[in-house]
C-alpha cells in the first residue's frame, strides 16, 4: 500500500488516500486522514521520442530516465530502423525489455525518410505489418513524408491503409504545413503533430482535429512559443530528442517545471504528461485509479516536481534520483564499410576569384534551417570557408556504400579552425561533418570508420573521439559515462570557436530532408520547401 497526498487528474484534484495494488495493478483508491509531504502523481510518459538520440541504448536510457519520473515512453524507433532495419527493431525490443520503464513503439512508417538520400533499410506495407501486428506496437510512427502524403503518393497510402486496417493511431510530423496541403494531409487520419513552433501553427492544426504535441527537447524548444495555445487547450508534451547530458540533469519532470514557469496551471500540465498521451494511446496508465497500472512518482512539489520515489507496476524501482534496478544492456557492434577520405573529398569546384552559394543557416532552439547565401572566395578553383562570416564546410559521406562526398557550407557553428564529424545524422544516418579545413574534416571521417562510428573532433590532425558502437547511434555504457564523454567532446567544440549548447546534436539534424528549409543529404543540397535539390554555387564571380 503507497499513502500520500494523491494528484487526481482525471478529476483535477488533490487529497490523501491510500493507494492498493495487486499483480501490479491499481485495486483500490481510498480517501484517508493525514497530512503528508509532498504528492503523488501518476509515472510520467514522453508520448513522442527517439531514445537514440540520447546516445543511450533503451536499457540505459531507462536507468538515467525513471529515477527521474518518467515510467513510460512512445518511442519511435526510426533512427536505428534507418540504419539496420527491422534487426535494429528488434535489438530495441529485446533490450528495452529487460527494465521497468514501458517502452511503447510506433512503427517507422519512413525508412527511408525520403528517396533523396540513402539508407540502409527500406520498409515497406509488408514490414509495417509485422510490426503493428505485435504487441507493444501501438500506433504508425510519425509520416514524416508529408509531401508525399499530400500528393496521395501509393506508396505511402499503402503503409497508411495498414495502420487503418489495424485500427492503430498514424502520427503526423508536418512543419509549417498549412491551408489546403493541411487538410489533405489531416484526411489521412493523421492523429498529431510535433512539429508547431508557433500557437497560431498549434491553432490551426487542433481545428482541425490533430492534438498538438508540444516539445520541448535538447535542440527544439517550442514549450515558451507554444505557451499561449498550451494555456487553453488540451496538449501532450514531448521531448522528441534529449541528450544524454540533458537527460542526467531532468526529463519529463524538468519540462512540467518549465511549463509551469511559464505560467501553466500545474494540473493542466501534468495532465499533458500523463492521462491526456494515456488517451490518445489507449494506455493502461497515466491516472491513480482502479484498473489502470500502479505507475506513480512522489514528487517534492507540483512547481519543481523532483521526484523523490517512483513505482511501476507498484514496486519502488528508484528512490531520490538512483534506479534501484539493474541494468544489462545487450550488445550490438557495428562496421562502417566505407573506404579512407582525402581532403580533396570536402572541396568544392568553382570559376574565376569568388562565388556566390547558398548556405545552410542555423536557427537558434530550432532545427529548422534558413536558406542563406554568401560570397566566397575561390583560390586555385576551389571555393573556400570564410571564418570571418562563420561561413564553414559541410559534408555528408555516405556510409552504406562508396559514393562521391556529398558538399556544401553552413552557417552559425563558430569553429575557428578543425573538424568536427558524426555518424549521428537523422534520419539515414550517414557522416556527417562541419570544419574549416578539409584536411582535418577527412581525418575526422576516417577516424570514425576506423572505430565503426561516434564522435570525432579533429584539429591540426589531432583528434577526441566518443564510440558508439551500437549502428553507430548508441552507447551500453553507463549514462553518466556518456555524458562526461559528450561534455568532452562539445567543450572540445568550444575550445574551438563554437558557442553551440549542444554542436553534435545541432550538426546531426542538418541532413533531415523533412525540415525546412535547406539541408544536405548524402546525395546532395536539397531545398526542403521546394522538395528538390539544388546547386550550392548559385554564380561563379568574375
Amino acid at each position: 500500500m503507497i499513502v500520500g497526498n494523491l494528484v487526481d487528474v482525471r478529476n483535477e484534484c488533490v487529497f490523501p488516500a491510500s493507494i492498493s495494488e495487486e499483480d501490479g495493478v491499481i485495486t483500490r483508491v481510498e480517501e484517508i486522514e493525514g497530512k503528508y509531504e509532498g504528492f503523488l502523481i501518476p509515472g510520467l510518459i514522453d508520448s513522442h521520442i527517439h531514445t537514440e538520440s540520447s546516445l543511450l541504448c533503451p536499457s540505459r536510457f531507462a536507468e538515467a530516465a525513471v529515477p527521474r519520473g518518467t515510467t513510460a515512453v512512445v518511442a519511435n524507433p526510426h533512427e536505428i530502423a534507418n540504419v539496420l532495419g527491422l534487426a535494429g527493431i528488434e535489438y530495441m525490443v529485446k533490450d528495452s525489455s529487460t527494465t521497468p520503464l514501458r517502452m511503447y513503439f510506433t512503427a517507422p512508417s519512413c525508412v527511408p525518410t525520403t528517396r533523396f538520400e540513402t539508407s540502409g533499410a527500406s520498409f515497406g506495407p509488408a514490414e509495417i505489418e509485422s510490426m503493428l501486428s505485435r504487441d507493444g506496437f501501438i500506433a504508425l510512427g510519425e509520416l514524416t513524408d508529408y509531401h508525399n502524403a499530400v500528393a496521395r503518393d501509393p506508396d505511402v497510402m499503402a503503409r497508411v491503409e495498414v495502420a487503418k486496417r489495424l485500427g492503430k493511431p498514424i502520427d503526423g510530423h508536418a512543419p509549417l504545413l498549412s491551408g489546403e496541403d493541411l487538410r489533405k494531409y489531416v484526411e489521412l487520419g493523421i492523429s498529431n503533430d510535433h512539429e508547431c513552433t508557433s500557437s497560431e501553427e498549434a491553432s490551426e492544426k487542433a481545428s482541425l482535429g490533430m492534438t498538438i504535441m508540444v516539445r520541448q527537447g535538447s535542440v527544439s524548444k517550442d514549450l515558451e512559443a507554444l505557451a499561449p495555445f498550451a494555456k487553453g487547450h488540451e496538449f501532450l508534451l514531448v521531448s522528441d530528442d534529449v541528450g544524454v547530458s540533458e537527460l542526467m540533469r531532468g526529463h519529463m519532470n524538468n519540462a512540467l517545471a518549465k511549463a509551469v514557469s511559464l505560467g501553466i496551471e500545474p494540473m493542466h500540465a501534468l495532465r499533458a504528461a500523463t492521462i491526456n498521451p494515456a488517451l490518445h494511446y489507449g494506455l493502461p496508465i497515466g491516472v491513480i485509479e482502479p484498473g489502470r497500472k500502479a505507475d506513480l512518482v512522489k514528487v517534492r512539489d507540483l512547481e519543481t516536481f523532483v521526484a523523490e520515489e517512483v513505482y511501476v507496476g507498484g514496486r519502488l524501482v528508484a528512490r531520490y534520483g538512483a534506479p534501484l534496478f539493474d541494468v544489462r544492456p545487450k550488445e550490438m557492434v557495428s562496421e562502417l564499410l566505407l573506404q579512407r577520405r582525402t581532403p580533396s573529398d570536402f572541396e568544392i569546384g568553382a570559376s574565376g576569384q569568388s562565388a556566390e552559394v547558398r548556405v545552410i543557416g542555423l536557427v537558434k532552439d530550432e532545427i529548422g534551417t534558413e536558406s542563406l547565401t554568401s560570397e566566397l572566395r575561390v583560390e586555385v578553383g576551389k571555393v573556400m570557408p570564410d571564418v570571418a562570416q562563420d561561413v564553414l564546410r559541410i559534408a555528408v559521406v555516405n556510409r552504406y556504400k562508396d559514393a562521391p562526398v556529398s558538399n556544401a557550407f553552413v552557417k552559425g557553428f563558430g569553429l575557428r579552425e578543425g573538424a568536427m564529424a558524426s555518424s549521428v545524422s537523422h534520419d539515414s544516418h550517414n557522416i556527417i561533418v562541419v570544419g574549416v579545413s578539409s584536411a582535418d574534416m577527412a581525418t575526422a571521417v576516417n577516424t570514425l570508420i576506423n572505430q565503426g562510428g561516434g564522435f570525432c573532433i579533429c584539429s591540426r590532425g589531432k583528434c577526441s573521439t566518443l564510440s558508439l558502437h551500437v549502428a553507430g547511434l548508441m552507447s551500453t555504457r553507463h549514462a553518466l559515462e556518456v555524458k562526461h564523454a559528450v561534455d568532452a567532446m562539445q567543450e572540445a567544440a568550444r575550445a574551438l570557436g563554437s558557442a553551440l549548447e549542444n554542436p553534435f546534436m545541432t550538426m546531426s539534424f542538418l541532413s533531415l530532408l523533412v525540415i525546412p528549409k535547406l539541408k544536405l543529404s548524402d546525395r546532395g543540397l536539397f531545398d526542403v520547401e521546394g522538395f528538390r535539390f539544388v546547386d550550392v554555387v548559385v554564380r561563379p564571380a568574375a
